[in-house]
């Protein structure tokens, strides 16, 4: 028998394992669409901290989900589903949106990325807002899109108050505009992309378009315009 394919088979089995008790699989359940804090995962499911601490640990360790420092408040931690290890378990939670807004700080670049490649990928209509909107879109931003065939062109800034519309399901792709929210919008989402602009480079604009490209392709199949298809 094979050692590395044996390792594989001990792993997969671990996380079905893993995946067999009902908390722990609501938690994966929330994580799929959007990332969490484990503050956030106890109230939205109703786990008590020190069980949900438990579940949590027994996830990490067979690398389902992993974990990182806000970059807004140092003292808090979010939680990230690691997608490709269960790509063969994932369930698909359907949502149901006539419109898809990506919201970051300062609207000048992961908002926009994230709403091209809405558009790529589904029907459903999609904006971008800010809760601190810079003067312009960033420069790198334009050109990360253009890299990748897609186009920020006309884009223009714009606060999240002048821009959402009743029922629009809000997706948060910051940290800082996740904790400025609070307790408005109760039923957005949250995705923790790192911000390219604090170093500025290429490749960070690179990462965070991957990044939410990812996201996208999970989220997009799992919203519904109300009454019926995105077809």
């Amino acid at each position: 028998m094979n050692a590395e394919w044996f390792e594989s088979m001990v792993a997969r089995a671990q996380r079905h394992a893993a995946l067999g008790e009902p908390a722990r699989l609501a938690i994966i359940d929330r994580l799929l669409l959007g990332d969490a804090s484990p503050g956030e995962l106890g109230q939205e499911l109703g786990v008590p901290s020190n069980l949900l601490a438990h579940h949590l640990r027994l996830l990490e360790q067979v690398g389902l989900i992993e974990r990182s420092r806000s970059e807004g408040d140092r003292r808090r931690t979010y939680l990230h589903l690691r997608v490709q290890a269960i790509a063969d378990t994932m369930p698909t939670p359907l949502r149901t949106a006539p419109r898809v807004v990506f919201v970051c700080t300062h609207n000048s670049a992961r908002s926009h990325l994230a709403a091209a490649l809405w558009k790529r990928h589904s029907t459903i209509p999609t904006a971008s807002a800010g809760t601190d909107p810079a003067r312009r879109v960033h420069p790198r931003a334009v050109t990360a899109a253009r890299k990748h065939g897609l186009s920020l062109a006309p884009a223009r800034t714009a606060h999240i108050d002048q821009t959402l519309q009743p029922d629009d399901l809000v997706v948060a792709v910051c940290d800082n505009a996740h904790e400025q929210l609070g307790t408005r919008l109760p039923d957005r989402l949250h995705w923790s992309v790192p911000d390219p602009t604090r170093t500025g480079t290429d490749d960070a604009f690179a990462d965070a378009l991957s990044d939410l490209a990812d996201r996208v392709d999970r989220l997009a199949p799992a919203v519904r315009p109300p009454g019926g298809s995105d077809d």
